[in-house]
């Protein structure tokens, strides 16, 4: 209708100008009824804020308009056609709301897109590449038809044009022209950005079902490896006997062959992930990862069987065996005669000519061994095997030979009528032969053996155990001669009024600043800690006990570690100067003082490092015990210097860390967030892949910032803030279907929920359990805690 198109008017109106149709016109009319009209006109129809005027006559209208711009109708001079005029605004206004409403549709097919959520099956992310591409292709075919809409409506307007000669109405159908061509390449703007987006949709949702079958074929082939590696570690190193030694082969022979199949499929799994990693995955990070996790297991299982197998098939070992099963067949009765010894003799002459000539020399043994030798299995042993056996060799050999050189009468073992108890005893030992009530030659033999090689097993540990003590006093040792040297060759002299002239106007009064707590450190192991380690020198035993009764002193490292950022900041800023340069020439040290600033840290990893030694070599339960009690306690203090390291990194918080309580854990995730508002959902989940947080646990709550590394001379993180939640309004869900690694937290009543994706399945357990400690203990926290900010 007329009033419709009024409203839908594309241009600006100022004016409206209506003229009475004739037929409603008459000789008398009321004074009302134009009022009538107009006011039904004006308000009851138009609802326009602009003036409308009512005109009775052609004479009113060209008070108005001129003639000249009026057509035939009107009669005036201009020729015009309404109906052919009101169909071509009606194209083009048909047109302009076509791609209007193509615009609304593509942003509405973009935002699904986006806010997809991606299954873990990859037959459901199949149907969704099939089921978005045939949509896709079917918005390409409306943009099609809207553009060859647009084309024709564009070739109808250039013919009109050509057929009017007024200037003016050339003007109208340009300008009606210009219009056209803009919503056509807004069209085909639009068509280029939906196909580039879909593109890296399309891409990203093809990369996702690459990577969830390859996770699928990395998943099996680990599993594979690991049971290949478990079957390696249960066939034994070393055998016994000659025929365990050659099952072992075989069963080594069987092994391998089923490892190098399962390691060649690995090899192509592999190369499949750098195939996937050349084509620019989104995931790079996690396909090199994973196929550095196969490599490494391959490496390791390979070098174990090569290892093992060079053991069992090494010549000296063989012989050894073979040594000890020729000894132990000897039957005593034989021995008795003279023929019974010589030949007896002569075996053991001929097995002694098969000996390897590596059995004289160790370095040759040392040069086999190389590659393969390990913490468990030293060349010692080797050794001892071999020079044991020959010295029963060589007494054996003695005694048939006294027995060869003289005759001597066969003596036939009688057993003597056995009292009741004495029987029932021999027949109780499986040592004794209940027919002849003589201990077996075979059993003494392997019994001897068993007290030798425990005897050297005792002396190793114990040899072990005192060379870690040694090395433990001697580098306590050192390390508090080097404390001591920095702080009277460089902190002391900052104080030297000779010195004066060299020292920074930056260093000036920052002694504590640039050393810390270095003096509490010393004080504490020149005259505690040092002296308790040598009181352990003769009771190896007691090292852990000295640990656990200064654990709390250890706390001094923790002050040190937090001052450690301002002070590496000092030294770079006067790194350069001649102070450092002229004390270091005087200390006649080979490295600078940044060298020795971390050497507290260095040594409280070393601690840890050395309790894992002893613990391995301590057989005694209740020194075990110490000992392990003060290796968790070094590794958890460890734990907490790292934990604050990190702590002091985190910039724009706004309030006082202290008072979200103790770090207790940090570390690195994956986190995808959803919101119960509907603009932040899609703004979250048009995120395809997961942000990188790293994640703080307090006592109190839980912050989440960003890692960022960029613009750091040190390369030392900084974590920027980004949220916080607080304990009291968190949830947590343990369990999420398809990813044993991930869990959920969820805050203020789901409000907003964090889906989080830990990098190892030990990771999300040891998070939900501090968690869940927290939850469990919240009604004990203070009350006072409410009042922080998300």
């Amino acid at each position: 209708s007329f009033i419709t198109y009024l409203t839908s008017f594309p241009g600006n109106l100022h004016l409206v100008l209506v003229l009475r149709p004739t037929g409603l016109l008459s000789s008398a009319p009321s004074p009302s009824s134009s009022t009538d009209l107009g006011f039904r006109f004006s308000q009851d129809d138009f609802l326009l804020k602009m003036p409308v005027v009512m005109l009775r006559s052609v004479g009113d209208l060209l008070r108005y308009i001129d003639e000249n711009h009026l057509a035939s109708d009107f009669t005036a001079k201009v020729e015009y056609c309404q109906s052919d005029w009101v169909l071509l605004r009606s194209s083009i206004e048909t047109f302009a709301v076509t791609v209007k409403e193509i615009a609304q549709l593509l942003q509405s097919f973009g935002s699904e897109l986006s806010e997809t959520e991606l299954p873990d099956e990859a037959n459901a992310i199949e149907f969704l590449v099939h089921s978005h591409t045939h949509r896709y292709r079917q918005m390409k075919d409306d943009i099609r038809g809207v553009l060859k809409e647009g084309r024709l409506l564009s070739s109808n307007l250039e013919t009109v044009k050509a057929a009017k000669r007024e200037a003016e109405e050339e003007r109208e159908i340009q300008a009606d022209m210009d219009t056209v061509r803009r919503l056509l390449a807004q069209l085909r703007d639009m068509e280029e950005a939906f196909d580039g987006f879909f593109e890296k949709h399309h891409l990203k949702l093809q990369q996702y079902l690459q990577l969830l079958h390859y996770e699928t074929s990395f998943q099996q082939m680990y599993e594979v490896l690991e049971h290949l590696s478990d079957r390696e570690k249960e066939i034994a190193s070393v055998g016994t006997t000659v025929v365990q030694t050659e099952q072992l082969l075989k069963d080594l022979e069987t092994l391998d062959k089923h490892a190098q199949e399962e390691m060649s499929r690995a090899q192509v799994v592999i190369l499949h992930g750098h195939q996937l990693a050349a084509n620019h995955h989104y995931a790079l990070a996690l396909i090199v990862q994973r196929c550095n996790e196969l490599r490494h297991l391959c490496d390791v299982l390979s070098t174990a069987m090569r290892s093992k197998r060079t053991l069992h098939k090494n010549p000296a070992l063989r012989w050894c065996d073979e040594a000890a099963y020729l000894l132990a067949s000897q039957m005593v009765d034989k021995f008795q005669t003279r023929e019974g010894a010589q030949e007896a003799l002569q075996y053991l002459s001929s097995h002694q000519e098969r000996a390897p000539s590596a059995l004289s020399s160790q370095d040759h043994l040392s040069l086999e061994f190389e590659a393969i030798l390990t913490p468990q299995l030293h060349i010692t042993m080797v050794t001892e095997k071999l020079s044991t056996v020959q010295s029963m060799i060589r007494n054996r050999e003695q005694c048939l030979k006294k027995l060869a050189d003289v005759q001597v009468r066969p003596i036939q073992l009688v057993a003597p009528r056995p009292e009741p108890d004495q029987t029932l005893i021999r027949c109780k030992s499986p040592l004794f032969s209940p027919k002849h009530g003589t201990i077996h030659i075979f059993s003494l033999l392997f019994i001897w053996q068993y007290l030798v090689f425990s005897q050297h097993f005792l002396f190793a540990y114990f040899c072990d155990t005192l060379h870690i003590i040694k090395e433990l006093i001697a580098t306590e040792r050192i390390y508090v001669d080097e404390l001591l040297s920095v702080l009277l060759g460089y902190r002391a002299e900052m104080e030297d009024p000779s010195m004066a002239n060299l020292l920074p106007s930056a260093l000036r009064s920052q002694k504590d600043v640039l050393f810390g707590n270095m003096p509490e450190i010393y004080q504490f192991h020149s005259r505690i800690f040092f002296r308790d380690l040598q009181s352990c020198l003769e009771t190896p035993e007691r090292v852990g006990a000295c640990f656990l009764q200064r654990k709390e002193k250890f706390q001094v490292y923790e002050r040190y570690c937090q001052n450690k950022p301002c002070s590496e900041l000092l030294w770079r800023q006067c790194a350069e100067s001649p102070f450092f340069q002229e004390c270091q020439k005087k200390l006649d040290h080979k490295l600078g003082l940044d060298s020795y600033l971390l050497k507290p840290i260095q040594r409280l990893t070393k601690y840890q490092l050395l309790l894992k030694e002893l613990l391995k070599h301590c057989v005694e339960e209740h020194y075990r015990c110490e000992l392990q009690e003060a290796l968790e306690s070094m590794l958890e203090l460890l734990k907490s210097v790292n934990d604050s390291m990190h702590q002091i990194a985190i910039t724009g918080y706004q309030g006082d860390l202290s008072q979200l309580g103790r770090v207790i854990m940090q570390g690195s995730f994956s986190v995808w967030i959803s919101h119960k508002r509907a603009a932040v959902r899609m703004k979250e989940l048009a995120r395809f892949k997961p942000m990188q947080r790293h994640l703080f646990l307090y006592e109190h709550a839980i912050l989440f910032c960003k890692r960022r590394d960029e613009d750091n001379h040190d390369r030392t993180p900084f974590y920027s803030f980004k949220s916080c939640l607080r304990m009291s309004a968190v949830g947590i869900t343990e369990t999420i279907k398809g990813d044993v690694k991930k869990f959920e937290i969820s805050y203020s009543g789901r409000e907003v929920v964090y889906l989080i994706q830990a990098p190892t399945v030990e990771a999300k357990v040891a998070w939900m359990t501090e968690i869940q400690k927290i939850l469990t203990n919240q009604p004990r926290l203070h009350q006072g805690f409410c009042s922080l900010s998300s």
